[in-house]
């Protein structure tokens, strides 16, 4: 009996068609993914708050919203970080909080969260345990989900009049605390164990040079409080 012949087929990988993006005159570029969605992309994500800007757009979002905006700009969690919060993974007492879902970073051959404990200044503490109060251990601590944080930072942003909104997104937020920290000296590997990144990634995705004044960084106090003020001592 003779052996099935067996045709082998060599298959070369097609190269995806590039994707083309329309250029729009705010800055942001427009196009369609293969499936037919269109598709947004910014031509500035590295965009930061500056303080006044933070504290304009903060005065102007409904109180629903302060508590998903202020948990993030004073934990500098990701969104899904932050929205997995529950009341349990809040220390009042040590002002700490355990973010428990974070990012899977697979390259580095990582297959579970890895639970991140972060610390939470004097001042923002107390207005998280009002933002519980009333609250079981179990329930999440109440936060937007990503697609209404989005919305609601849009519709504020222009509210505020902050001529290049389109440049925000939930993630800057992210950038800017980080860009804060690092304004007001607090250590390097202090920070890349708060954001849960290392140094090199920070450097390459999140740093902006210090350009603050002196004024602009007590500014950024009055939105942090002390955050590391008396770790660092």
């Amino acid at each position: 009996m003779q052996n099935p012949i067996i045709n082998q087929t060599t298959q070369t990988k097609e190269k995806k068609p590039k994707l083309v993006l329309e250029k729009q005159e705010n800055g942001v570029g427009l196009g369609k993914r293969i499936d037919g969605r269109a598709y947004t992309v910014r031509d500035n994500r590295d965009r930061f708050f500056y303080p006044k800007e933070w504290i304009k757009f903060f005065e102007v979002i409904k109180e629903s919203q302060h508590l998903t905006f202020d948990f993030l700009i004073n934990t500098g969690a990701r969104i899904n970080e932050a929205r997995n919060v529950k009341v349990e993974d809040v220390d009042l007492a040590n002002k700490r909080i355990i973010l428990r879902v974070t990012k899977v970073k697979s390259k580095k051959g990582e297959k579970n969260p890895r639970p991140r404990t972060i610390p939470i200044s004097s001042q923002f503490c107390k207005r998280l345990k009002r933002y519980i109060k009333g609250k079981k251990n179990e329930e999440l601590i109440g936060l937007l989900s990503t697609p209404a944080a989005n919305i609601a930072m849009k519709k504020a942003l222009k509210k505020a009049k902050i001529d290049d909104w389109v440049m925000f997104s939930i993630h800057n937020i992210r950038k800017t605390i980080e860009t804060w920290l690092i304004a007001l000296d607090v250590n390097s590997m202090r920070i890349s164990s708060h954001m849960g990144h290392d140094i090199s990634t920070a450097l390459q995705h999140y740093v902006s040079p210090d350009v603050f004044s002196y004024d602009e960084k007590g500014q950024m106090k009055d939105v942090i409080g002390d955050l590391y003020e008396k770790r660092e001592r």
